[in-house]
This record gives structure tokens, sequence and C-alpha cells, in this order.
């Protein structure tokens, strides 16, 4: 049987970050992945915002042009407030080729993925696995999504509450002028959140999410029904991919970490509770998630995992978390249009641009790190 120091389970973003920062500090690691390839079962439209690019370094090649106006619609779609910033707010990313660039610079750290790879259950330091041998490992790290299995299996807390998001991704043809972001804010279609177009240059990505509860029609028809005239909505031209998941957005869990492992990324809650974003939160994480592993593993101290302390990040949501319950208030058509005609004025346009385009979507929780961080792909700018 394979022993490991670490065993991360999932090849997303935050478990392919954690595990390269992990096997950069000489800790032997091994990435179990379900997917048979990073380029299947893509669920987030990977959107990176400006606070991410600043802070990280994301190859320029895997990235779509930067976008600075964003278009907020009521229901009945006419009359959207613009919001302008003089710099870029947002870039739409490769995600299939940034999970590829992710996974060999977390190999050449050190660190081995295999892809196919199940996890089924922990105990005693023995993690049982569909696809490949069983693996004895000090530490599991879950970054297993949403709905997370080794949180479950290590008695860590679980999500419980989630958006459902579903979009279409299609290519569009070039020169079609600066990218916009059309954010609709629509009850009937996007119960608790939003329906967006934006484009990355070369494919347009059109989505809606909202709770599932209120989606009686269900998310893939309301999707369809928003394609088919979308704000914005480039002429569809070749085949069209989908995807779609949950996000989780009750928050940072309260209890993260324990002797056998720690969560990161979806499977922590790791997504701001306003704009259910989480590129940027799980790359942060990731560097806490890291540095508390390394100091646990050398030194055996549990008051070290002290120091991954979600009920600690909590506090630092209420204000979001109290947004995102009046957010997810807007039921009806018309509430939603009288909350966007409210953003008109001074205050609430200042308001609108604070949350689209602030610092404060996810709390900066950098560990002070002894070592160096990973120095190739996704790294600190």
């Amino acid at each position: 049987m394979r022993t490991v120091d670490v065993l991360v389970v999932g090849a997303g973003l935050a478990g392919l970050r954690t595990a390269g920062l992990l096997a950069g500090r000489g800790l032997n690691v091994l990435v179990v992945e379900r997917r048979r390839s990073l380029s299947a079962g893509i669920r987030t439209t990977g959107i990176f915002v400006r606070r991410t690019l600043d802070d990280f370094h994301l190859p320029g090649d895997l990235l779509g042009p930067g976008v600075r106006d964003v278009l907020l619609y009521p229901p009945s779609r006419r009359a959207p407030i613009r919001l302008t910033s003089d710099r870029d707010e947002y870039r739409v990313a490769d995600m299939a080729a940034v999970y590829a660039h992710a996974r060999r610079a977390t190999e050449a750290a050190g660190a081995r993925v295999l892809l196919g790879v199940r996890f089924v259950g922990a105990a005693g330091g023995r993690v049982e696995l569909a696809g490949a041998d069983p693996v004895a490992a000090r530490f599991v790290v879950g970054a297993d999504g949403a709905h997370s299995r080794v949180a479950r299996a290590l008695g860590l807390d679980v999500n419980t509450r989630f958006l459902v998001g579903a979009e279409i991704v299609h290519p569009v043809a070039p020169g079609a002028g600066p990218p916009a972001f059309h954010c609709v804010l629509d009850p009937r279609i996007a119960p608790g959140y939003l329906a967006w177009v934006i484009d990355d240059g070369r494919h347009a990505h059109v989505g809606v999410a909202g709770y599932p509860d209120a989606m009686r029609a269900g998310v893939r028809h309301l999707l369809d029904a928003f394609a088919a005239d979308a704000p914005g909505r480039p002429v569809p031209a070749g085949p069209v991919e989908r995807r779609g998941g949950p996000i989780p957005v009750g928050g940072v869990l309260r209890r993260l970490a324990c002797p056998a492992g720690l969560l990161v990324g979806d499977a922590a809650g790791a997504v701001s509770p306003l704009t259910a974003g989480g590129l940027d939160p799980c790359l942060r994480m990731s560097e806490l998630a890291a540095a508390v592993t390394a100091e646990y593993l050398r030194t055996g101290d549990q008051r070290v995992l002290a120091g991954y302390d979600g009920a600690a990040l909590r506090g630092r949501f209420r204000g979001r978390l109290l947004l995102r319950r009046a957010f997810g208030g807007l039921r009806s058509a018309a509430a939603a249009e009288a909350a966007v005609h409210a953003l008109r004025g001074r205050a609430g346009r200042a308001l609108a641009a604070r949350i689209l385009f602030g610092d404060g979507s996810f709390p900066d929780v950098e560990p002070r790190l002894g070592d160096a961080a990973l120095d190739r792909g996704i790294s600190r700018g």
C-alpha cells in the first residue's frame, strides 16, 4: 500500500494549488480526481476579478480581454444601469487550459496527479479509493466540491445552502468590440441570484443561477428561455457546450479541520456569499491550508489546526451574509424592478460599484509563510 504525507482529493484549482504548495515544501503529495479529464465537467464560468489578477500570476494567454463595463438590467430589460471602471475589472479564463497549466505546475513541484480515481472513505489513516489501490495518508485535504465526500468521512461541516447554476458556452465571431458583463436581476429566471452574459473574446458564456427550490421550471429550461433573448447575446456559431452545478453560498464552514484532514475550495464553503465567486477565495484559502497542513505535519501539534478556523473567518462575512439574505428575498419581478430602480441614484450606483468593482469579495487570509511559495503556474504575483 502506497504511503503519502498528504492525499488531496479533487484536482480543481483549490486542490491543485494546495497540492503544489505542499509538494514545494518537500512533502509527499498525491492528488486523486474522479474525472478522467480535467477539461470535462467544468462548472465555473472562469471569471477572475481584478483582485485575483493583481495578487496572483495567471498566464495572460489563458485569459480573455479585460472587461470594464457592467450593465445591470431589471426584469423588464429596459434602461440598464451601466457601470464603467477606469481599469480592467474582470477577465474570463479558458478554464480547461488553466486546469491543465495548474496540473503541470503541481507535478513540476513534485506532486503526483491521478485521474479517474474516486475517494470512497477514510479511517485510521487508510484511504479507500475506487480506481486505484488504497493509500496510507498522514493527512487528507478535501478539495472535492460543494458536496464533499471527504467532509462527511472526516466528520467536518458540510455545505447546506446552495444556488444551482447552468451555462451555455459557444464560439463568437471575433472583432465584436470590447466585451461587457451583462447582469439581469429577474427572479422569474434566476431566483435569489442573476442571469449573465459575458465573453472572453472567443467564447460567450450565457448563464443563470438561483435557489433550486424556487426554480420550478428547472434550471435547464430557464437557461434556454433566457438564452433565446439574452441581452448582449452574440449570434451563436458552432457547437454548444453546457456547464452547471451547485454553488455553496452559506459562507465558510465553521469546522474545517481535524487531525485527519481539512477542507479547501467549495468543500470549505470558500465562496463569496453575495457574489457567489469562488476562484479568488480558493486561491487565498489554499495558501492558508497549505501553511497549516505543513506546520501540523512537521510538529504534530494539534493546536496548529486552530489556525484554520472557519468560525473566525465567518465573522468577517456578516455583512455579505446579510446581503445574501436580502438578495435572496427578491422573489417577485416587481421587487427586483424596484431594487434596480433604487440603484439608479448616486448612492445606489456607488453601492453597486463597490460590490461589482470592489476588493472585498473575500477576506485576505494570507498566512506568514516560512518557505517560498510555489514559483510556477498560478502563484503570488
